[in-house]
Protein backbone atom coordinates (compact mmCIF):
# COMPACT_ATOMS: atom_id res chain seq x y z
CA UNK A 1 0.00 0.00 0.00
CA UNK A 2 1.83 3.30 -1.04
CA UNK A 3 0.95 6.40 1.29
CA UNK A 4 -0.69 9.86 0.20
CA UNK A 5 -0.11 13.05 1.46
CA UNK A 6 -3.32 14.68 3.41
CA UNK A 7 -3.58 17.13 0.15
CA UNK A 8 -3.99 14.17 -2.12
CA UNK A 9 -6.97 13.20 -0.04
CA UNK A 10 -8.73 16.86 0.08
CA UNK A 11 -8.44 16.60 -4.04
CA UNK A 12 -10.70 13.45 -3.97
CA UNK A 13 -14.21 15.27 -3.35
CA UNK A 14 -16.42 12.85 -1.65
CA UNK A 15 -20.25 14.48 -0.84
CA UNK A 16 -23.54 12.99 0.14
CA UNK A 17 -26.68 13.21 -1.71
CA UNK A 18 -30.20 11.08 -1.65
CA UNK A 19 -31.16 9.27 -4.75
CA UNK A 20 -34.60 10.35 -6.02
CA UNK A 21 -34.73 8.49 -8.82
CA UNK A 22 -33.16 5.22 -9.94
CA UNK A 23 -34.05 2.55 -13.01
CA UNK A 24 -32.89 -0.15 -14.61
CA UNK A 25 -29.67 -0.08 -17.09
CA UNK A 26 -30.39 -2.92 -19.03
CA UNK A 27 -28.28 -1.49 -21.83
CA UNK A 28 -24.97 -1.89 -19.87
CA UNK A 29 -22.78 -4.29 -20.07
CA UNK A 30 -22.71 -5.37 -16.50
CA UNK A 31 -26.08 -5.38 -14.88
CA UNK A 32 -26.41 -1.75 -13.49
CA UNK A 33 -29.23 0.79 -12.25
CA UNK A 34 -29.25 4.31 -13.05
CA UNK A 35 -29.49 7.04 -10.28
CA UNK A 36 -30.20 10.55 -9.85
CA UNK A 37 -28.83 12.20 -6.71
CA UNK A 38 -29.78 15.36 -5.29
CA UNK A 39 -26.35 17.22 -3.84
CA UNK A 40 -27.95 20.12 -2.24
CA UNK A 41 -27.96 23.76 -3.78
CA UNK A 42 -24.48 23.81 -4.16
CA UNK A 43 -24.12 21.18 -6.52
CA UNK A 44 -27.43 20.29 -7.81
CA UNK A 45 -28.55 16.92 -8.78
CA UNK A 46 -26.21 14.53 -10.85
CA UNK A 47 -26.26 10.84 -12.60
CA UNK A 48 -24.42 7.89 -12.45
CA UNK A 49 -24.92 4.12 -12.75
CA UNK A 50 -24.02 1.20 -10.47
CA UNK A 51 -23.56 -2.08 -10.80
CA UNK A 52 -25.52 -2.46 -8.04
CA UNK A 53 -28.09 -5.21 -8.87
CA UNK A 54 -27.45 -7.77 -6.17
CA UNK A 55 -28.57 -6.02 -3.35
CA UNK A 56 -30.71 -3.15 -4.48
CA UNK A 57 -33.93 -3.28 -6.35
CA UNK A 58 -34.17 0.46 -8.09
CA UNK A 59 -37.64 1.09 -6.40
CA UNK A 60 -35.78 0.86 -3.29
CA UNK A 61 -33.20 3.03 -3.50
CA UNK A 62 -35.15 6.20 -3.67
CA UNK A 63 -34.73 8.27 -0.26
CA UNK A 64 -31.38 6.69 0.00
CA UNK A 65 -28.22 9.04 0.95
CA UNK A 66 -25.29 7.86 -0.42
CA UNK A 67 -21.42 8.65 -0.87
CA UNK A 68 -20.10 10.00 -3.84
CA UNK A 69 -16.79 11.43 -5.29
CA UNK A 70 -18.46 14.56 -7.05
CA UNK A 71 -15.23 16.28 -8.70
CA UNK A 72 -14.31 13.33 -11.65
CA UNK A 73 -14.96 14.53 -15.03
CA UNK A 74 -17.85 12.55 -16.50
CA UNK A 75 -17.49 9.95 -18.09
CA UNK A 76 -19.75 8.14 -20.93
CA UNK A 77 -21.15 4.69 -20.42
CA UNK A 78 -23.31 3.57 -23.27
CA UNK A 79 -25.78 6.22 -24.07
CA UNK A 80 -25.43 7.05 -20.41
CA UNK A 81 -23.37 9.95 -19.02
CA UNK A 82 -22.46 9.02 -15.51
CA UNK A 83 -21.39 12.46 -13.81
CA UNK A 84 -20.13 11.03 -10.13
CA UNK A 85 -18.54 7.82 -8.84
CA UNK A 86 -20.66 6.01 -6.21
CA UNK A 87 -18.86 4.29 -3.66
CA UNK A 88 -19.22 0.52 -2.22
CA UNK A 89 -17.79 -1.55 -0.49
CA UNK A 90 -17.44 -5.95 -1.91
CA UNK A 91 -19.59 -8.38 0.32
CA UNK A 92 -18.37 -11.67 0.51
CA UNK A 93 -19.09 -12.62 -2.62
CA UNK A 94 -17.87 -9.38 -4.55
CA UNK A 95 -21.39 -7.34 -4.98
CA UNK A 96 -21.21 -4.13 -3.82
CA UNK A 97 -22.70 -2.79 -0.97
CA UNK A 98 -23.36 0.89 -0.86
CA UNK A 99 -21.50 3.39 1.36
CA UNK A 100 -23.81 6.25 2.91
CA UNK A 101 -24.20 8.10 6.65
CA UNK A 102 -25.89 5.83 9.21
CA UNK A 103 -28.09 9.13 10.20
CA UNK A 104 -29.24 11.88 7.83
CA UNK A 105 -26.85 14.52 7.48
CA UNK A 106 -27.66 17.69 4.90
CA UNK A 107 -27.08 17.41 1.70
CA UNK A 108 -24.08 18.26 -0.11
CA UNK A 109 -21.85 18.06 3.42
CA UNK A 110 -18.34 16.57 2.23
CA UNK A 111 -17.03 13.62 3.42
CA UNK A 112 -13.54 14.76 6.21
Amino acid sequence: MSEISFDDFMKVDVRVGTVTRAEPFPEARKPAIKLWIDFGPEIGEKKTSAQITVHYAPEALVGKQVLAVVNFPPRQIGKFMSEVLVLGMPDAGGAVVLVGPDQDVPLGGRLH
